[in-house]
């Protein structure tokens, strides 16, 4: 179907309203209506539905479009059908119609009424819709979230791998276009070959979202604390926040509901009716905030999401920027926010065991991917837009300076050298080395596929153990962007030289890099963003006295009436009640009652005197969420069961479970933990322990475990720390 600019632009105006497209819009309906196979990389916010809309509107037949989420169908199908008088312009087809619904579709179909019909791969897939579809004048398919065919994409479908299939059964010549918003150069060619075009036009859009600001922060204890503020902050602002379990998802948005945030919960457990009525209320701005599972997102248009915030770190730097791409579709205001914990990661891993090894390697080549978007130093926006295959300046480009790397860099160091290093030992372990053997080689670590290409007997294994493997690490991800190096995709990220690397081999020139972050306890209380509230330093000092000389007055070691972390809190929300002391990090009711009255006495005087306004809505109220647990836990150590037998009962590895009981004991209640602690140790450890707790400032682990000399691990020495503050403290 030959067409004119002008005639497609009358079109354009006709049923849409719009005077011009956007981006590629025009190039890729011009590809449709000339019935070439077509496909659209278009990130979020792109206009893709446009693409195969307006020719399917423009087109004799009916468009078939192939998606995944009902929800998104429907969505569609009402807003098409709001710019024809046609009902029947626009229909669904799925397994949610009655028989007379489903005669209705097939009539409007036969008709030539229906322009666009939307189905489910598995309602396509039917034997008697493929016999009704294959008497139809179907114009073209149209396969939205495409990369749902591909292994590697964020969001695989087993179901989409027949659609090939499938649409040869309707008809040999009908022209198929594939839509995605995201992705990589493996998932675009697992894409082409799996619906069989690999002769498509290729339309790519820029996937620089230039006025999105990424921030990607340490993942605390305080993580739910450091949300709420961040929410409060931006209070009347509209906002995603992304968790990965359901269960997590329920108590976040309870407590920013009892933080009077407007708050509601979005997971694929609620009920159909639940979950459209949360998604119209955040629409309509009833409420601010969705917390929500990745069941919430796709294909919600909203354009004034002002921030989406990452609780739980995503699988894939393709769902991490789908996701983030739900904010500033307006062009305005977008801050993406993550929290990073190494210890997700190893969550997500262990998720992973017992599927079938393919997926485990894609799974875990995938994950590494986002521990190097989390860990790295250089523009996050760089190496996102890397990750997708497109090249970017940080220093001219649009949103150059749009994320906390290049806001707050670390000190860059020259490294030409070690750079040179590395391409060599790649080239001379005749590139069969994934990034983690390589750090191996380079700092003479042996393991066993080391061992077996005798890379240990060669004179360069270990020739760059100066540096630290986190340095190497961080060199390889560097190398990577500048594009010396590459990661053979097929062979799950073996790294590979490329021509680029030869040449600066060859003719080197100055590199400079900057170190990773590393995200360790330490960092626990650092953050990038200048916004945050810190302890008040004057305040500090003086409850550490008090602390002191109570301590003293009870013959107790300091920690054991509160620990750093709550007085910190204490000297940032200013407490002037009991009752408030309850909020505080770290203290119970028990707690609070026994030991608070001199605290926050102190603290109000102390606020009395320096006229502090205290901000009472930024104290972080509990919502006891977890009193289920602790019940559970206080009956059955009472009733000495054995502590792992209770942490496996609740999925939990053992490490988890004691944090649990700290979280208990800290807060004031008792726990008779005295069997278990007989099982783990003798009577002359037991007294050596509590004697060196009873002298000890700190109840620090890491002292503890240095003055011991490693005789006793992290656990053992966190359980007995467990009997003592029962014991001597509440």
């Amino acid at each position: 179907m030959s067409i004119s600019t002008k005639e497609l632009h009358a079109a354009l105006k006709t049923y849409f309203g719009f005077t011009k497209f956007k981006g590629l819009q025009e190039q890729v309906i011009k590809s449709i209506l000339s019935k070439k196979n077509t496909f659209a990389i278009m990130p979020t916010g792109g206009g893709k539905s446009l693409c195969y809309q307006l020719p399917a509107l423009m087109q004799d037949g009916t468009a078939i479009v192939v998606s995944p989420l009902i929800a998104l169908m429907k969505n569609q199908v009402d807003a098409i059908r709001g710019i024809s008088s046609e009902e029947g312009i626009a229909h669904v087809l799925n397994s949610s119609l009655n028989k007379s619904e489903i005669k209705q579709v097939k009539s409007d179909i036969e008709s030539g009424i229906t322009k666009l019909l939307y189905v489910a791969p598995e309602s396509l897939s039917k034997a008697e819709n493929i016999a009704f579809l294959k008497e139809q004048t179907v114009s073209f398919m149209a396969v939205d979230e495409a990369h749902c065919i591909s292994e590697w994409g964020h969001d695989f479908r087993p179901e989409y791998r027949n659609l090939k299939h499938i649409i040869t059964q309707i008809g040999d010549n009908i022209p198929i276009i594939g839509l995605t918003a995201t992705a990589t150069p493996k998932v675009q060619e697992d894409i082409l070959k799996n619906l069989g075009i690999t002769d498509a036009k290729t339309f790519k859009a820029s996937f620089n979202r230039p006025n999105l600001y990424y921030e990607i922060l340490p993942k605390t204890a305080q993580v739910d604390n450091d949300i709420i503020r961040f929410v409060k902050q931006n209070e009347g602002k509209s906002g995603i926040i992304y968790c990965l379990s359901r269960k997590r998802v329920e108590e976040l948005s309870q407590i920013l509901q009892v933080n009077q945030v407007k708050a509601v919960p979005y997971h694929a457990g609620l009920d159909a009716k639940t979950r459209s009525r949360h998604q119209d209320m955040f629409l309509m701005e009833d409420v601010d905030v969705v917390v929500a599972t990745i069941a919430f997102g796709m294909g919600i248009d909203k354009p004034d999401v002002r921030f989406v915030i990452h609780h739980d770190i995503p699988k894939s730097i393709e769902s991490y920027y789908q996701e983030t791409g739900r904010a500033g579709r307006d062009g305005g205001e977008g801050h993406c926010l993550a929290y990073y914990a190494y210890k997700d990661i190893e969550k997500l891993e262990k998720f992973m065991s017992g599927k079938p090894v393919a997926e485990q390697e894609i799974g875990f080549a995938l994950l590494q991917e986002v521990v190097a978007l989390a860990e790295t130093s250089m523009s996050r926006r760089k190496f996102i837009l890397h990750y997708f295959g497109e090249s970017f300046d940080s220093e001219t480009g649009d949103g150059g300076d749009m994320d906390d790397n290049i806001r707050n860099p670390k000190p860059q160091s020259e490294a030409i050298n070690q750079v040179i290093l590395l391409l060599e030992v790649v080239s001379s372990t005749h590139e069969k080395y994934k990034s983690k053997d390589l750090v191996n080689v380079l700092t003479g670590q042996e393991n066993a596929l080391i061992k077996s290409h005798k890379t240990d007997e060669k004179p360069f294994f270990g020739k760059g153990k100066e540096k630290m493997p986190l340095y190497w690490m961080a060199l390889i991800r560097q190398s990577l962007v500048a594009g010396f190096l590459r990661k053979d995709i097929e062979t799950y990220g073996v790294l590979k030289i490329t021509d680029e690397g030869l040449t600066f081999i060859n003719q080197p020139s100055s590199f400079t890099m900057t170190e990773d972050h590393t995200y360790n306890l330490s960092d626990s209380n650092r953050r990038f963003s200048p916004s945050t509230s810190v302890a008040d330093v004057n305040l500090m000092p003086m409850l550490k006295d008090l602390r002191k000389s109570n301590a003293k007055k009870l013959g107790v070691p300091p920690f054991v009436i509160f620990q750093d972390p709550s007085l910190e809190d204490m000297a940032l929300k200013y407490p002037i009640t009991i009752e408030e002391l309850y909020n505080i990090h770290g203290v119970g009711e028990g707690k609070a009652k026994r030991y608070g009255n001199d605290f926050v006495e102190l603290i109000k005087r102390y606020v009395d005197e320096n006229e502090i306004d205290r901000m009472q809505d930024m104290v972080i109220k509990s919502t006891g969420s977890n009193s289920s647990l602790k019940l559970y836990i206080i009956q059955n150590i009472d009733r000495k069961l054995p502590l792992d037998d209770l942490s496996s009962a609740k999925g939990m590895n053992m490490s988890e479970f004691i944090r649990e009981l700290e979280a208990i004991v800290f807060s004031g209640t008792k726990l008779n933990i005295d069997y278990w602690i007989d099982e783990l140790f003798d009577e002359d450890q037991q007294e050596e322990i509590h004697d060196y707790f009873m002298d000890s400032e700190s109840d620090d682990i890491e002292a503890a475990i240095e003055e011991f000399d490693g005789d006793y691990d992290d656990q053992e020495l966190r359980l007995y720390r467990l009997k003592f503050i029962s014991e001597v403290a509440n």
